[in-house]
């Protein structure tokens, strides 16, 4: 991992650095479930002292990714596929509430933003830049968030959606970047049509297709 810079101050606290920092490499698989993570060892990889260490591992404890053992220490919990499983179906619950919503309450520059994002992702997508198109995908989602104008359901879907990211990118990698941008081009066409029940099916539909994808790449 990369040290954390000297000018931390001027953006966020040490320890909201030393948690996005661990947290993302707990996400990306470069600690694996079981590995133990000291105090000592983090501190002189990052470059801090030991208190945003510590400050930072009782976050990840209290997000489940970490837990604290009294021999080990803190170790990796990590995301497991019952994990996944369980977000993708808490996802199908109410991301599709968060979509109705956005039909009832999108401006017309959002819905510019969207559509902006969909014709890019149907340009990569018959491109095969899955990349890219894994990219738009996550702004995607995010755009519809703010748009449902409910800060607790955009702060729930956020933590989900960023959660399963690196099943959701696998899925993409694999094959499904075609398929979920025409999802999505579903969902866009609902939201330009201020159509709360179709936009609703439309993205619970989505996410289904998006849990079953995975799954049966796990599977293969």
């Amino acid at each position: 991992m990369k040290k954390i810079g000297e000018d931390y101050s001027l953006a966020s606290p040490m320890r909201t650095q030393v948690f996005h920092q661990l947290e993302k490499a707990i996400l990306d698989g470069d600690f694996a479930p079981g590995d133990s993570l000291t105090e000592v060892k983090l501190s002189a990889e990052l470059g801090v002292s030991r208190t945003p260490i510590r400050e930072a591992l009782m976050q990840l404890e209290l997000e489940g990714l970490v837990k604290t053992t009294h021999n080990k220490g803190a170790v990796v919990v990590g995301v497991s596929e019952q994990d996944v499983d369980d977000i993708y179906m808490i996802r199908s619950r109410i991301e599709g509430l968060a979509a109705r919503w956005a039909a009832e309450r999108m401006t017309d520059e959002e819905l510019d933003a969207m559509r902006e994002i969909v014709e890019l992702q149907e340009f990569y997508a018959a491109k095969g830049d899955k990349l890219r198109v894994g990219n738009l995908d996550n702004r995607f989602h995010e755009l519809l968030y703010e748009s449902c104008r409910s800060n607790q359901l955009r702060r729930m879907l956020s933590i989900f959606h960023h959660r399963i990211y690196k099943a959701r990118e696998s899925a993409v990698r694999r094959g499904r970047a075609l398929a979920s941008t025409q999802e999505h081009r579903a969902i866009l066409t609902a939201l330009e049509n201020h159509d709360p029940d179709e936009a609703e099916r439309a993205m619970t539909v989505h996410v289904a297709n998006a849990r079953d994808s995975f799954f049966q790449l796990i599977a293969e």
